[in-house]
């Protein structure tokens, strides 16, 4: 079923249009990164206020995060780029620099600001904005922390003046992620100064429970919440790994709270993860994966960045524009006898540029073994080149290609079609008309097989788009043959 956002596409477009506009007091534009750890000359721009920057294990996460924060002086560049004597040699002369809005500094232009390390020091010029950090051992459980020893004990008390209840905002805030209700929970001060707090909790028949038995997820959502909801406008908000002790539809809530965080309080936050859960309710423009020192733009899934960086065991790894264009790809292959189907790996990169370009690093990349294609839609402005791999589908629109096509020879299929349509075959008919229809009225080619589906009892989209390229490669087996000429020699075989 197809994922459906809490936060609306007009909420997203505002928010996209914010950025484009500069219409914020504080924030970070761009980061250009001339050198730092693996990445030589490249930059990370934010279109959006909540950015995830997506990768394998040392692909890079952490040094975006760690030069975003170094762009402010309320934070060590020490904190994320330590230098350990002769074995950090490699730090010499990197460099962040940075386009920025302050309009506290520069009322009606952007900003040019740069970090470097030299001389064994960092020299920055930072300006002044509220960074809030969330690191992973912000998931430790409670029993697991240091600090928390004192509150070990049978006879632990406060005064009732150390003890504040959490505020109803961040209350709500935290029932929409955890689906929880946190009213009566409480902060617990516990040394007076507030260097050491303890969050308790109620259980529904009003017993009391202290953090020692939260789970260690419940606990990091409700601190973080905390915190979220008393930040300055414009600050700047930095979490690894989003998803860390959080169930995939928590996932999601947190990263639709920070969202709503940025309209509401006008907050830039930019964290890391693993999730493909957390990538959902962001926009293209707002997903960035880093792999190897290289940067990419768009939505890409966790099982496609697998394969960029080589680490998965297909022999030969396919990119393409989009979900559809993986189904139709991946139904052609499975339409071929003597390939070896697990051997071949498809992938949707969300966008012809994005398939070509990681493509290309692909094959240049001397750590992964196998070879790569690509292969972009009919309407595709990129240029096909058997020898980097890149090649076309057939038609314009794919979608309206295969349903077309599919109306050419419905006469003959109609009642094979309705039946994988999940409907009795004596409706063919009935089916034939409705397709018929919606591609009279039809506008947009990318609803085709959503239309078919709600005229036809609501039948999910994907099952259609199913029914309709299954029966097209049947169908058409020399336009089969049309597309897998152009790459068949790459192709894995079975073993004889």
């Amino acid at each position: 079923m197809e994922f459906q956002s809490e936060i609306r596409a007009s909420t997203i477009n505002e928010l996209l249009e914010k950025v484009a506009n500069k219409g914020y007091g504080k924030y970070l534009l761009k980061i250009s990164i001339a050198k730092a750890r693996a990445f030589k000359d490249k930059s990370i721009v934010f279109d959006f206020p909540v950015t995830a920057v997506v990768g394998p294990n040392g692909g890079g996460k952490t040094t975006v995060l760690g030069a975003a924060a170094c762009a402010y002086r309320t934070v060590k560049p020490s904190l994320y780029f330590s230098k350990s004597g002769k074995f950090d040699e490699n730090m010499q002369n990197w460099r962040f620099d940075y386009d920025l809005i302050d309009r506290s500094v520069k009322r009606d232009d952007t900003i040019r600001r740069s970090a470097n390390f030299t001389n064994y020091k960092w020299s920055r010029e930072g300006l002044d904005r509220e960074v809030r950090i969330f690191g992973v051992s912000r998931t430790v459980p409670a029993t697991e922390r240091k600090e928390m020893r004192r509150c070990i004990s049978g006879s632990f008390d406060v005064p009732q003046a150390q003890i504040s209840k959490i505020g109803a905002t961040t209350a709500k805030a935290i029932a929409r992620i955890l689906d929880k209700d946190v009213t009566d929970f409480s902060m617990v001060n516990v040394d007076g100064r507030g260097r050491v707090t303890l969050l308790a909790g109620t259980t529904n028949d009003g017993k009391g429970y202290s953090e020692f038995h939260f789970g260690a997820g419940e606990s990091s959502v409700i601190r973080m919440a905390m915190i979220l909801e008393s930040v300055a406008e414009n600050s700047l908000i930095l979490i690894e790994e989003i998803e860390n002790g959080l169930h995939p539809v928590a996932t999601v809530r947190m990263v639709e709270y920070l969202i709503e965080l940025a309209q509401r309080r006008k907050i830039q936050a930019i964290f890391t993860t693993h999730s493909n859960e957390a990538l959902r309710p962001l926009p293209d423009k707002a997903i960035w994966a880093a792999v190897n020192g290289q940067l990419f733009q768009g939505k890409l899934d966790v099982g496609s960045l697998r394969a960029i960086s080589g680490q998965i065991a297909s022999k030969l790894v396919v990119f393409v524009e989009d979900t559809f264009s993986k189904l139709w790809v991946e139904a052609v292959f499975r339409s071929l006898s003597g390939v070896a189907m697990e051997a071949l790996s498809v992938h949707s990169m969300e966008g012809d540029g994005n398939a070509v370009n990681v493509c290309a690093f692909h094959n240049i990349n001397p750590t992964v073994p196998q070879p790569a294609i690509c292969i972009i839609d009919g309407d595709s402005r990129q240029s096909e080149n058997s020898d980097l791999g890149v090649f076309r589908l057939p038609g314009q629109s794919p979608e309206a290609y295969i349903f077309d096509q599919i109306i050419e020879k419905l006469q003959g299929i109609a009642g094979e079609l309705t039946v994988a349509l999940l409907r009795p075959y004596e409706e063919h008919s009935r089916v034939a008309d409705v397709i018929r229809s919606v591609r009279n009225t039809n506008r947009d080619p990318h609803l085709l097989f959503s239309q078919v589906g709600k005229q036809l009892g609501f039948l999910p989209e994907d099952r259609v788009k199913e029914a309709f390229i299954t029966l097209w490669v049947r169908a058409y087996p020399e336009e089969v043959n049309r597309i897998i000429s152009q790459f068949r020699s790459k192709l894995p075989l079975d073993s004889v």
